[in-house]
């Protein structure tokens, strides 16, 4: 079920109002309901791979029972290492056996071993790379005694599935909404009306700039022999406009739907197009996910290499984002996307200045003013060019992307661009601009402190009329492929 489904805005009234006005006395029966409403969600796309979600509950559930009574810490890692093991073979098999056959063979067929190419018709789960790591986590804390587990199945298979998050993030730690299932909640009209706004914000970025966006990378993207460098370096520009839209988006409807069930996400996003440099982007951008490396991947990495002082920092970033890629896609261009950011460290990692880790949830104030924009722009432009081999369909197609562009740059066509339509010339400087003024708050419609409720109610009114005009077609969001 899409959050920009006619499906999905007849769903979520119908669970609301179970929730606040009919069950809303009973903890136990709204976590019960909220379940049902989570495994109804994800069932629509395909109810077969529910049994992945309830198989990695089940293990992960007692698991984590085990690790915690145990106190044998050579057993304690083995019930562990049973935790690990299940969810990335999950995650390995659906994801990526295809990727390490045919690289397998690749390897065969250079050193002269032929080998026939073969592949299995694997439908990818949606969402199985977030719920897979969360599940994880939740392992991981209770082995490093950070975390009790719980003994309500319930309430931690709605941990699990809880249907905002549940299949493109923010990737949610046990610590921060595993308690809240324990809470009772109180309906909150400010909280409930924040949400609104902050869904409307993402159906926003999402139905208007992302899927506006999308046909013009398309074609440029599918087309790329055919263009001149100004258009090509264009489609990149407009790309990193329609995943941020997207993705973002999707996180801010997330956020905003579970505000109005009284739960509270981490943030996941903070403007990172203003960003100064790149460690700076990792702190805004997927903050679940960066986070996650940071303190599961990074952290042991970097104190296992600390006798290499700032040699064996660099290695631990650079395996992380290495990482970071793999988990993004099955391919080469993206563990490439992943290996460049990596790389891009090098100057933050050998700077004067003390380095910090790669990333955190904590909240950033956004002190950057004009004065910054050159290092905004030379950041943004870092991020573009690895944004070529993310879009690209392949590690080859990414490369020919980008000697085309150079090819192009001594031809009399360089110029010749190919504009997108007058929505997004419009409208792409209409988002930056409104969050560049909202960079201080929590998502781009934060706009409680407006005393005019005739301003706000005018505010509404716009973003509903182009979420109307443009909503006739809705396209997935990117990241359910990952």
């Amino acid at each position: 079920m899409l959050f920009n489904s006619i499906e999905f805005f007849l769903f979520l009234p119908i669970v609301f109002c179970l929730y606040w006005f009919v069950i809303n006395k009973n903890l136990k029966l709204q976590n019960f309901l909220l379940l049902t409403a989570s495994y109804v969600f994800y069932g629509w796309w395909d109810w077969r791979f529910l049994s992945l979600i309830l198989l990695s509950t089940i293990v992960d559930y007692f698991v984590g029972l085990q690790i915690h009574k145990e106190e044998n810490t050579k057993k304690r890692k083995r019930w562990l290492w049973l935790s690990m093991g299940f969810n990335l073979s999950l995650l390995g098999f659906f994801k990526y056996f295809n990727f390490f056959i045919t690289s397998f063979i690749d390897a065969f067929n250079t050193v002269g071993y032929e080998m026939d190419y073969f592949s299995l018709s694997i439908i990818l789960p949606v969402g199985i790379s977030f719920y897979t790591f969360q599940t994880m986590s939740y392992s991981l804390d209770i082995s490093k005694r950070r975390l009790e587990p719980t003994k309500d199945f319930v309430a931690f298979a709605t941990f699990v599935a809880f249907f905002p998050q549940l299949v493109a993030g923010p990737i949610e730690r046990a610590s921060n909404l595993l308690p809240q299932f324990f809470s009772k909640r109180k309906f909150n009209y400010e909280t409930a009306v924040d949400g609104g706004r902050q869904m409307l914000w993402g159906l926003f970025k999402k139905i208007v700039i992302a899927d506006n966006c999308a046909p013009y990378v398309n074609t440029i993207f599918e087309n790329y022999g055919d263009q001149s460098s100004g258009t090509l370096i264009l489609g990149v520009v407009v790309f990193a406009f329609q995943i941020y839209a997207d993705f973002s988006g999707y996180t801010d409807i997330a956020i905003g739907v579970a505000k109005l069930f009284g739960f509270n996400f981490k943030r996941n996003f903070n403007y990172p197009y203003f960003s100064v440099n790149i460690s700076d982007f990792w702190k805004r951008w997927h903050i679940s996910l960066s986070s996650w490396l940071n303190d599961y991947v990074f952290t042991p990495l970097a104190v296992d290499l600390r006798n290499y002082k700032k040699y064996g920092i660099f290695a631990a970033v650079f395996i992380t984002f290495l990482l970071s890629g793999l988990w993004h896609g099955a391919g080469w261009n993206f563990i490439v996307w992943g290996g460049l950011h990596g790389l891009f460290y090098i100057p933050v990692i050998f700077s004067k200045k003390r380095f910090t880790a790669i990333s955190t949830s904590k909240g950033i104030k956004n002190t950057n003013s004009l004065k910054d924009l050159h290092r905004m722009i030379f950041t943004f432009g870092m991020v573009c060019l690895t944004y070529i081999f993310f879009r690209a369909q392949s590690l080859s197609h990414a490369i020919d992307y980008i000697t085309t562009i150079f090819k192009g740059l001594f031809t009399s066509n360089v110029f010749d661009i190919a504009l997108p339509n007058i929505v997004l010339l419009g409208l792409i400087p209409l988002l930056i601009l409104c969050e560049w003024v909202q960079r201080n708050e929590e998502h781009g419609l934060s706009i409680s402190k407006i005393n005019f409720p005739i301003a706000r109610g005018l505010i509404y009114t716009f973003l509903f009329a182009l979420i109307l005009l443009f909503g006739a077609s809705p396209a997935p969001f990117i990241y359910f492929q990952f």
